[in-house]
């Protein structure tokens, strides 16, 4: 690996740390903000949505833009919604500055994911390993989020905040130094095509990442208000289980880099969206506090993996256009959801509005079934 590739390959995983903490502490601030304005399920809801649209226009657009203005440019405008967007949460509960505020932090988001991805998969021998470290660095950082969002709080209500948006400066500050290329010759646009656009088993993986996006995201925007508007968990202690949702996710994501590389990755995400379906089934049952946070740490131990295996399966497809067409479509997942099990929360109760998160879950593992029946098909 030469030093571009070293530098490239390890802004990638520094910056999606630090993206995992900015994207993550967005569910416990928007429970913050609804405890303190009162606000509806439905504008919590939309506010969790309206983050996951950033996010959904960003990988697009950060797909895009870089034959225009370049890979750098491109990243150093769109990141920095993180810091406008956490900033404008401390200041204000004006419902409409904090549907801009969620979405510039959703672009941000959006954009370090494509350019991430794109920065480590493009600079690694072992892609499916490369992945699934990435998004361990991911999960480390949404592992750190509740107890430095805890440690903020004691500061003022504004605190944690205003320290994402400090998180939001260093992300800034990781891809200026990532040595991205500037404003690509015209050889270099013609270059970039558009043949992913024809495999089948491009869109198979696009609709199954849109049920994931769907399925963990409504998790993750959601999860700590359901625990306390339930009684399962009160006050800041709700606040942990995402300790416990992303500690399971990262030792799950290293066991698969370093000792459970199945050698049939459409085989084991039929494995990991049967076993998510069941447990999110029995999560959403639970009332006693231990069962219910055992449930959501095994259920985020068997999501852990289909993210990254489903962009690795993407193969000789990855590009900056292809990672932008796959996460932006997959991304609109994460706004259908979290918005309906708000609609459904206000017309039936938050226990209603959950279930219809299993809509999701089951589809990961309809799909992953249909995809390991077509690779059968394809060897025999």
């Amino acid at each position: 690996m030469s030093a571009y590739n070293r530098k490239a390959y390890h802004a990638g995983m520094v910056g999606f740390g630090v993206s995992g903490f900015c994207a993550i502490s967005a569910g416990v601030i928007v429970s913050l903000l609804r405890d303190r304005y009162s606000f509806t399920y439905s504008l919590t809801g939309t506010l969790v949505s309206r983050m996951n649209i950033g996010s959904m226009i960003a990988t697009l657009i950060a797909g895009i833009l870089p034959a225009r203005i370049g890979e750098r440019a491109t990243a150093l405008t769109l990141v920095s919604g993180t810091a406008a967007g956490y900033l404008i949460m401390a200041l204000t509960g004006n419902p409409a500055l904090l549907l801009l505020a969620f979405l510039l932090a959703g672009i941000a988001k959006g954009c370090a994911a494509n350019k991430c991805t794109v920065l480590v998969g493009s600079n690694t021998g072992d892609r499916p390993r490369a992945m699934n470290l990435m998004n361990a660095c991911y999960a480390l950082g949404a592992l750190a989020c509740p107890f430095l969002i805890s440690f903020l709080r004691r500061f003022g209500e504004q605190a944690p905040m205003l320290g994402v948006a400090c998180a939001g400066v260093a992300l800034w500050l990781v891809f200026w130094a990532a040595g991205l290329p500037g404003k690509p010759a015209a050889s270099a646009k013609a270059r970039e095509g558009y043949a992913f656009l024809k495999s089948g088993a491009f869109w198979l993986l696009t609709l199954l990442l849109f049920c994931q996006n769907g399925a963990e995201y409504t998790v993750n925007g959601w999860v700590v208000t359901y625990y306390k508007n339930e009684q399962i968990l009160s006050g800041a202690l709700a606040a942990y289980v995402v300790t416990v949702q992303w500690l399971f996710t990262l030792i799950a994501r290293l066991l698969i880099a370093f000792f459970l590389r199945d050698r049939n990755p459409y085989k084991a995400l039929t494995v990991m969206g049967l076993c998510l379906t069941v447990l999110y089934a029995l999560l959403i049952r639970l009332n006693s506090a231990l069962p219910a946070v055992a449930a959501l740490g095994l259920f985020s131990f068997a999501m852990a993996g289909v993210y990254p295996m489903a962009v690795a399966l993407v193969g000789r497809m990855l590009s900056s256009a292809s990672v932008g067409v796959l996460l932006s479509l997959a991304g609109t997942g994460g706004i259908v959801f979290p918005w309906l099990v708000g609609v459904v929360a206000d017309a039936a109760g938050l226990r209603a509005g959950m279930a219809v998160n299993l809509l999701p879950c089951a589809g990961i593992f309809i799909l992953s079934f249909i995809l390991l029946r077509r690779a059968a098909g394809a060897n025999r």
